[in-house]
């Protein structure tokens, strides 16, 4: 949506007031962890844009709770898996050899919205290590969340979303469905023998660029948005309104659990009988 569309489509600008009002009537409050997914142009028309929104955001947790955005940089994966666009094989041995090493404070996140590039750049915000699947955090929490974030299985055990799940975190998907929940994908590393699927990347090693392969599984989107409908059926989750966006907000532990049984029992279910 053009920003001409978002303002002809806005009753009212979504001001800072109003964000802070209705993320508190939601249930956001001071010293929470609320890792966040979020459509920018879903709230209306927003003076300050992105900005605003975060500021709102931090204000309501304040620096005794921790804001946590995906930072995710897919352009760093292996070019044989790209789709949008797919380049020609015969580029791939060059990609991989020149493309430069991944680097947290420089690489740009990609398909995430301004939202999520905005954040990565703050003044204190700091970034998990995975070229692929890193999270930035702000407040209290964000070193413990994003240190040390494994390079195999990027979004499992070893990620910043286990570590929201040790901390008790919510979900705050605000103007974006299930299919955007990344925590749902903790949950099918907790299935048992999950497909496999290596990828690579450029990093930097012993100080020196290398590219490196992966261990990782196939993150499966297409079962997220009934799993998300699923879930809600245990009014586990808060909806209102943010401005003009629907918002829903959830305990991620919750949703992981849930996600987890419901994942293996689709998985049994998928079982032919000898």
């Amino acid at each position: 949506m053009t920003e001409t569309e978002t303002v002809a489509n806005t009753q009212s600008p979504c001001l800072r007031d109003r964000l802070v009002a209705d993320l508190c009537r939601l249930g956001v409050h001071p010293g929470m962890t609320l890792l966040v997914h979020s459509s920018l142009s879903a709230l209306g028309w927003t003076p300050g844009a992105a900005v605003t929104v975060i500021q709102a955001l931090m204000q309501v947790l304040t620096p005794t709770g921790t804001l946590v955005m995906p930072s995710h940089s897919t352009d760093y994966t292996d070019p044989a898996d790209w789709q949008n666009p797919a380049v020609p094989e015969d580029w791939w041995p060059l990609i991989r050899q020149h493309m430069p090493a991944y680097d947290p404070h420089l690489a740009p996140t990609r398909g995430l919205g301004r939202m999520a590039e905005s954040f990565r750049t703050w003044p204190g915000v700091q970034r998990s290590g995975h070229p692929h699947f890193s999270f930035a955090a702000w407040g209290r929490h964000a070193t413990d969340i994003t240190a040390h974030h494994s390079l195999h299985y990027g979004l499992g055990e070893g990620s910043p979303l286990k570590r929201v799940y040790e901390l008790g975190g919510w979900v705050l998907l605000l103007g974006v469905g299930y299919d955007r929940n990344t925590s749902f994908h903790l949950a099918e590393y907790r299935v048992p023998n999950p497909p496999l699927r290596p990828n690579g990347a450029p990093i930097i090693e012993h100080g020196q660029r290398v590219w490196k392969v992966l261990q990782d599984i196939d993150l499966d989107e297409e079962p997220l948005v009934d799993l998300g409908a699923d879930f809600e059926k245990t009014g586990l989750t808060h909806i209102g309104k943010i401005c003009q966006a629907t918002a829903r907000l959830f305990p991620q532990r919750a949703a992981v659990d849930f996600a987890t049984a419901w994942l293996a029992n689709r998985h049994d279910s998928n079982v032919p009988p000898f």
